[in-house]
């Protein structure tokens, strides 16, 4: 965002450094003219009148040493700022622009206040030394070395002194101008880390600003009422006492202009960059991200506004990332199975919880064709890690899962085919994932399985009130393409039995002591709820892990699947 000008940006730029910078830079500079002017031979004076012949000569000297080297100075500066004035002029009639001229533009308007206002104090200092030498040579014969050093030391110092004061007025006004240009010349950014350019921090500004307003006044005017204390010793008081009064009251009036015209720039370099800052943050509170502040200078409040710029851009992409997330795990919940399952005699439940927005933890119940005989495939794994690539890998054995079942051959042969073409996809990634899959016969009521680095499935038998395994030997897909997985048969399976399936994050969960769940706190609950139908069961373990828990945000993926045999 940019601050709004009311016309043409490179037509307004063309007519301020053409005239408005001119009249500035003479304007400010006769004004410390006439202040000095009126300081060092008016109120130095004893006289209650105004000394128009101790002045003619002076105010001569001074206006035309000015004059001379203000029309230097403004050739200096004419010379300096060519490159800026031809970018500005190409820009206001549409022509091209070389890449070096651009930059050489962009680095001069960083830097134009701190140049015009250093090129203002160097005339100041010149001026102040003519000055002095004058001084010096027109002093009467016969005066004491001392009193015409003091009094030459002391014109020194009071030119140096409103020529400080005056660079400062004008440094502050030519930047409150550069900053509302500055965007144009970097509509892509990158202001503070232009190179080669004058950086001044606001500690710096805020001393520049105390000194000129508060210590300098007070400095000067101890000074001063002490070369007057002075002359009481030699002079009449009453006249000393006069001229101190009037000294005091020009030295409180030019302060408090000086003060008053210094807080007003000082403040809108300052409070505007802010207020506007605080207006696009309420902004972006009320949820519109699109804000932006124009970044204006290379000083703490532009890398403030820089940065604020890139954090909205970054809550935009996390915005849109969060929408692809809660899109991917749509779309990866409908991969699971959609209902439980109640097929010839076997209770099938499961649920799956993700730690983030996708996981890849994974659940099936798939169809299986087997020669003649009918069966139902049950199928959990954890792919390595968590999160986008976990998801997809999670997806893709599932896609190559169900496809492979649809063909002929043994359980062993379908996993070991599954690992096979896993190989080749995630052989450079160093993933690999975890699976125990298993086949019901819904005919014999026999149970096979082909177990590939997964925890053993866990058999509850409530008759002897018994926990088994239902182990195996193999290794996690997408390791070892060679990898032949053996296939393992139950054949003894009785009505109330129950089969447990789980990812390890459900026993590795960790409440808000640090201290893990463990398999124990869940065959308890398989125990006490033997009783219960597969969807029941499985909610009773989840209720267990919440319990556990207290809220704790869990930092796995848990999936759970349980078989009951019914009659």
């Amino acid at each position: 965002m940019q601050l709004e000008i009311n016309e043409n940006p490179w037509l307004y730029f063309q007519r301020f450094m053409r005239r408005s910078l001119t009249f500035l830079e003479i304007g400010s500079n006769m004004a410390g003219v006439v202040i000095s002017n009126c300081y060092f031979f008016f109120f130095n004076v004893l006289k209650t009148t105004f000394p128009f012949e101790d002045l003619r000569i002076p105010i001569l000297v001074i206006v035309i040493v000015f004059v001379g080297l203000v029309f230097l100075a403004n050739t200096i500066l004419s010379n300096w700022t060519k490159d800026l004035e031809l970018f500005v002029t190409l820009k206001a009639r549409n022509r091209p622009i070389d890449s070096e001229l651009h930059r050489r533009a962009q680095r001069k308007i960083l830097d134009m206040p701190f140049i015009h206002s250093m090129m203002g104090l160097i005339c100041w200092l010149l001026a102040a030394v003519i000055i002095a030498i004058w001084f010096c040579l027109m002093a009467e014969a016969g005066q004491a070395f001392g009193t015409i050093l003091f009094d030459t030391l002391r014109i020194f110092i009071g030119m140096i002194i409103s020529g400080t004061v005056v660079s400062a007025i004008n440094f502050f006004t030519l930047e409150i101008f550069c900053r509302r240009v500055r965007p144009y010349f970097f509509p892509d950014g990158g202001i503070v880390k232009a190179p080669c350019t004058f950086r001044l921090k606001l500690p710096i500004r805020m001393l520049i600003f105390f000194v000129l307003t508060s210590i300098l006044p007070i400095i000067l005017m101890a000074v001063l009422s002490y070369n007057k204390a002075k002359l009481m010793l030699i002079m009449n008081p009453d006249y000393v006492i006069q001229s101190l009064l009037y000294l005091t009251a020009f030295l409180l009036a030019i302060a408090l202009a000086v003060a008053i015209i210094l807080s007003r720039l000082f403040s809108t370099s300052i409070i505007g960059p802010v207020s506007r800052m605080a207006d696009a943050m309420a902004k972006v509170e009320q949820g519109n991200l699109a804000v932006s502040v124009p970044v204006e200078s290379n000083d703490e409040l532009g890398a403030l506004a820089e940065h604020f710029n890139q954090m909205t851009i970054g809550l935009i992409e996390r915005e849109r990332m969060q929408q692809s997330l809660n899109l991917a795990r749509e779309v990866q919940q409908n991969l699971l199975p959609k209902k439980n399952l109640k097929v010839n005699g076997f209770d099938i439940a499961g649920k799956s919880i993700y730690c983030d927005e996708t996981g890849g933890d994974y659940y099936d119940f798939i169809s299986i064709e087997h020669a003649d005989k009918q069966k139902m495939g049950v199928a959990i794994g954890d792919v390595s890690g968590h999160g986008i690539s976990s998801a997809l890998l999670m997806t893709t054995v599932r896609s190559s899962l169900r496809l492979r079942a649809l063909l002929p051959g043994s359980i062993a042969g379908i996993i070991s085919d599954v690992n096979r073409q896993l190989v080749q996809d995630v052989e450079d990634s160093g993933q690999f994932m975890t699976l125990f899959f298993l086949a019901l016969s819904t005919e014999s009521r026999q149970l096979e399985w082909v177990r590939a680095g997964h925890d053993p499935a866990i058999i509850y038998d409530p008759r002897p009130d018994a926990f088994s395994e239902l182990g195996g030997s193999g290794i996690a897909l997408g390791v070892d393409p060679e990898w032949i997985y053996e296939g393992n048969k139950k054949t003894d399976l009785s009505v109330g039995q129950i089969i447990f399936l789980s990812t390890d994050g459900v026993w590795e969960m960790r409440n808000r002591k640090g201290e893990m769940l463990g398999k124990e706190p869940v065959l308890n609950t398989i125990r006490q709820n033997s009783s219960s139908d597969a969807t029941q069961i499985v909610d009773a373990i989840f209720d267990t892990l919440d319990r556990f828990t207290s809220g704790v945000k869990i930092e796995d993926d848990i999936t759970s699947v349980v078989i009951k045999m019914q009659n």
